[in-house]
């Protein structure tokens, strides 16, 4: 059945916090995608941030983000009071994150509020499910906390390898710390699944996404060290990221620890089974980042400046997703299959059964061939005008050189009347693509401003924020027609408008 959707991830929304959140705006912006026929919300990984900001490196593949915990939800639920909230509001723009702030801020109300979860069989259930890696997570916060955030590599030799007499002391040298940690878990998932549940009972399906690597600064690699690619003193030895290619001469060094996959064959691959589940329960759909991985992925010597020397390693291939599947049953999975495809990743696509992506951003290179042209799209795919990492289309268009704007206008019959945006998120709308998604700033029409993210930079990315005005009835009508003039509205609620608004 034909569907669309909208990215926007958590951050963006509307807050007076200076941080979007799993609040009132979160429910809001719910209410206005089922007003806009949109049965499909896409964010990008809820796990907590580290250096960079980047919701690609997260200090756990399990943990969610204590930033998007709602302050006034709270205050409602007795765990912080109202005069405890003042000089929560950064002063800066509504339509920037401030992370500096929030960091220098926010983790100390949430300490308050955690001293005040109530540890009833709600909070002990939590527990009890979580431990697989919460126990963990909570342990390495503590370690890190105390020596001042500095990253897992520097630690000393008795912290990062585990020493068992260490590790003993510091569990009960930092119990409260733990714990806290703990009870904002807690608070986090308990908020979060309630805004699902809220968006599930609406006929809106959320879309989660998950990086196919850990962060080099993580609980994962800190307590499954044998899992990763490292030597005795769990220093990295090969890294993560990408050749040098059309887009970059010096290609993507990303820096991840890579996996250990022969390892992780060895228990049928139970991390990554688990992984799945947990995401699967966060959410109705799974985008996985850096698909082609599975199939080879690029390892890179530790220690380089760049890309430019590294070589291509086999990955799991199919063996990872029928173990997965042979656990936990149909896998509701998006494959970012961008970049460099070869065959082989073909193959395993196609195996898998997963539905790959589309971008309109990279189809107009004036060849008729090029499958991401719309006439090339098949049904199992899912279309976007861009992701987080492209720019807007907007700037994208104030950015082509006049040759293939001219066979971009050609092939979509773009007017100044209707205009070039619109008209791209039209070809989107009008695809064979069984799903398509477009990012919430190219409804706005936003230029290069709102970008998200510009990949193999540093700063200046994840800042961007929508203004609540911007989500009025004007703009989701909008929305919705469109929506129902190329059949991505499910047909009773298509008929049931067509009732009501004669």
């Amino acid at each position: 059945m034909r569907a669309n959707g909208i990215i926007m991830h958590i951050t963006s929304l509307p807050s007076k916090y200076g941080v979007g959140t799993l609040g009132e705006e979160a429910f809001s912006f719910v209410d206005f995608l089922k007003a806009s026929g949109v049965s499909y919300w896409q964010i990008l990984p809820i796990g907590p941030t580290g250096y960079g900001d980047s919701p690609y490196q997260s200090f756990s593949a399990f943990a969610g983000n204590p930033y998007f915990i709602d302050l006034d939800l709270l205050v409602s639920d007795g765990l912080l009071t109202e005069d405890e909230l003042e000089g929560a509001s950064p002063d800066c723009p509504d339509n920037f994150v401030d992370f500096g702030f929030l960091y220098n801020t926010r983790l100390d109300l949430l300490k308050l509020a955690a001293e005040r979860v109530t540890k009833d069989e709600d909070y002990e259930r939590f527990l009890l499910e979580s431990s697989f890696w919460l126990d963990d997570y909570a342990l390495y916060t503590a370690i890190k906390a105390f020596f001042n955030g500095e990253p897992l590599s520097v630690w000393p030799l008795e912290y990062r390898l585990r020493d068992e007499k260490t590790i003993a002391e510091a569990k009960e040298r930092f119990a409260y710390e733990i714990e806290i940690t703990k009870s904002i878990q807690y608070i986090f998932f308990k908020q979060w699944y309630s805004l699902k549940s809220y968006a599930n009972a609406l006929g809106v399906k959320i879309i989660g996404d998950i990086p196919i690597y850990v962060s080099p600064d993580s609980a994962d690699l800190y307590s499954l060290p044998h899992y990763f690619v490292a030597d005795d003193r769990l220093r990295l030895t090969n890294v993560a990221g990408c050749p040098p290619d059309a887009f970059s001469e010096t290609g993507q060094l990303w820096g991840n620890p890579l996996y250990n996959w022969k390892e992780m064959e060895r228990d049928g691959f139970d991390w990554w089974c688990k992984r799945i589940s947990h995401s699967q329960k966060l959410f109705d759909l799974v985008r996985i980042d850096h698909f082609r991985g599975f199939d080879s992925y690029y390892a890179i010597p530790y220690g380089r400046k760049d890309a430019t020397v590294g070589r291509w390693r086999k990955g799991p291939g199919m063996k990872l997703f029928k173990a997965i599947r042979e656990k936990i049953g149909d896998l509701n999975i998006i494959a970012e299959d961008l970049g460099t495809i070869t065959p082989s990743v073909r193959r395993l696509l196609k195996a898998s059964g997963f539905p790959g992506m589309k971008v309109l951003q990279f189809a107009f290179d004036d060849s008729p061939d090029n499958e991401y042209l719309p006439h090339n799209h098949i049904k199992n795919c899912v279309v976007y005008t861009g992701t987080h990492d492209n720019d807007t289309v907007k700037g994208w268009i104030d950015s082509l050189d006049e040759e293939y704007l001219e066979f971009l206008r050609a092939y979509l019959r773009l007017s100044s009347e209707e205009g070039e945006v619109w008209g791209i998120i039209k070809a989107a709308l009008a695809s064979p693509a069984d799903l398509a998604i477009l990012p919430m700033q190219d409804y706005l029409n936003a230029g290069s401003e709102a970008r998200m993210n510009t990949p193999s930079t540093l700063g200046g990315n994840w800042t961007w924020r929508i203004t609540k005005d911007c989500l009025n009835p004007w703009l989701s009508n909008l929305i919705y027609k469109n929506n129902k003039l190329y059949r991505r509205i499910p047909l009773e609620e298509a008929s049931e408008s067509s009732v009501s608004d004669t």
